[in-house]
């Protein structure tokens, strides 16, 4: 009994090693296993039977057989595709939404022409160099005209006579807060070129409702059924241009 025991012991037996594809085989690939075998016999099974499953359905259909949604399907390319509904809608009622579809992204369109003007007002663009200073300063005699110095009049120091914005006064530069506040002005400016950034967003997206509004306003003139002539083709930045056939109005 202890003999059995000991042989049946899993320490004591070898290794079982499954058996690999001879080296002469090497071309064929890896050698087939029970377990790939397996696999492969449900597989071939399952598809029989389905396959047999479809063929005793179809011997068995009745071809006088008639359901309603047959009349809203199609067979396209083996598949049976339902037929899209088109919407029944007459030329006037096109014009009118249309016409509302221009409306609503003009109202967008105002809306942001009307952010534009006020970040503007706002930044008054100091930094983008296009404004040129207007400043004109008044001398009572020629002596004043001579002497004229701009950092005096201005009263600043003279290495910030050339900045157009955040110019501080001589009393403004000596308080001992503004003169340390260094972060501060990083601060500011960082602000500003994020409204600059924003602003440039703004009049981009103005510039694309206007084309957006102008390739609507196009769609609804070709509606009328007068006889017309493309010029120029439709792009992404400017909608198509037709010349129409003069037409006496009653």
């Amino acid at each position: 009994m202890a003999a059995a025991f000991r042989k049946a012991l899993k320490s004591r037996q070898r290794e079982h090693k499954e058996r690999s594809q001879p080296g002469f085989r090497k071309n064929l690939g890896l050698l087939e296993k029970k377990k790939d075998y397996s696999s492969c016999k449900l597989d071939y099974k399952k598809k029989r039977n389905t396959l047999n499953a479809l063929r005793r359905k179809a011997l068995d259909k009745n071809p006088d057989e008639f359901y309603f949604k047959m009349t809203s399907t199609k067979l396209q390319d083996g598949v049976h595709v339902i037929k899209q509904k088109t919407e029944e809608i007459t030329v006037e009622q096109d014009k009118v939404i249309r016409t509302q579809d221009i409306k609503y992204v003009e109202m967008k369109r105002i809306s942001e022409t009307k952010k534009i003007e006020r970040l503007k007002s706002e930044l008054h663009l100091l930094d983008t160099g296009e404004q040129k200073n207007k400043h004109t300063f008044f001398c009572d005699t020629k002596k004043e005209v001579i002497q004229f110095d701009l950092a005096t009049r201005l009263n600043t120091a003279p290495e910030l006579v050339n900045r157009v914005y955040n110019r501080p006064t001589l009393e403004t530069l000596h308080k001992e807060a503004v003169k340390g506040n260094v972060m501060h002005l990083k601060k500011l400016s960082k602000q500003r070129q994020h409204q600059y950034d924003l602003l440039e967003q703004r009049i981009e997206r103005e510039r694309k409702l206007f084309v957006i509004s102008q390739k609507i306003q196009t769609r609804k003139d070709l509606l009328d059924k007068r006889q017309k002539i493309k010029v120029k083709k439709e792009t992404v930045n400017s909608p198509a241009i037709y010349k129409f056939k003069m037409q006496r109005q009653r």
